[in-house]
């Protein structure tokens, strides 16, 4: 049975992630902002563990480990937290910068660097749910490309530091997926959401269950993951 530490796993990719792993009887580590979000993913995900860490604080990350227990076992790290808000270069300020870069870049690294030792000891996986921004900026998206352009780099340069460990590091790029977060960047967009149109959170879970379930022969670096529809 393999234990799965996830961010993200309220809603969206996460979430449909989370019960995909929970229905088939593998371990959750979800992360939790606080701890009444802590409770509701415990009443969620029987039997699920939980760590809580604001991600919008990576420099307090540290501190409230120290405060709990870790797991002893990671089989694989999902990053699939993520924030964005969105305006051009012109408007916004250093506190919309910061936000972005810390929860979509910092923590993740902060996490990562906490639970290296027993994703060498399994041998395991490190997954980034990345986005298309992450290859590709655009007007009035900077501050969210950038954090996303910056967590490729960390992934490219973890899977060669880790290589020797056996490790493995994956990077999804989803494209724009139905979720709160989307629903979110229309409101900003000033666009009418229509859910239908994108992709759904299921649909980029079994991307992700895919390179996770892959025999250790081989590894999936990156991977695409485009709406179908026109």
């Amino acid at each position: 049975m393999a234990t799965h530490v996830i961010t993200g796993a309220g809603s969206g990719i996460g979430a449909a992630v989370a019960r995909r792993l929970h229905a088939r009887g593998d371990d959750l580590v979800l992360f939790a902002r606080n701890a009444g979000r802590a409770k509701e993913l415990a009443a969620e995900f029987p039997g699920a563990s939980t760590v809580v860490g604001d991600l919008a604080e990576p420099e307090r990350l540290s501190w409230a480990f120290s405060h709990q227990t870790l797991p002893d076992r990671v089989d694989t790290l999902l990053h699939i937290a993520g924030v964005a808000d969105l305006g051009s270069v012109g408007e916004l300020t250093p506190k919309i910068w910061q936000a972005q870069l810390n929860a979509n870049l910092v923590s993740p690294a902060e996490i990562t660097r906490h639970l290296l030792p027993q994703l060498r000891v399994s041998q395991g996986q490190v997954l980034f749910v990345n986005s298309g921004a992450g290859l590709a900026a655009h007007a009035d998206w900077s501050a969210y490309a950038a954090s996303k352009h910056g967590l490729k780099a960390l992934a490219d340069s973890l899977r060669h530091e880790e290589k020797p460990n056996g490790v493995r590091v994956t990077s999804v790029y989803p494209g724009r997926t139905a979720s709160p977060m989307q629903a979110k960047i229309h409101q900003q967009e000033g666009r009418e959401y229509d859910a239908a149109r994108w992709i759904d959170p299921e649909s980029v879970a079994t991307t992700i269950l895919m390179a996770i379930d892959l025999p250790r022969d081989a590894e999936v670096n990156d991977l695409t993951v485009r709406p179908g529809k026109p």
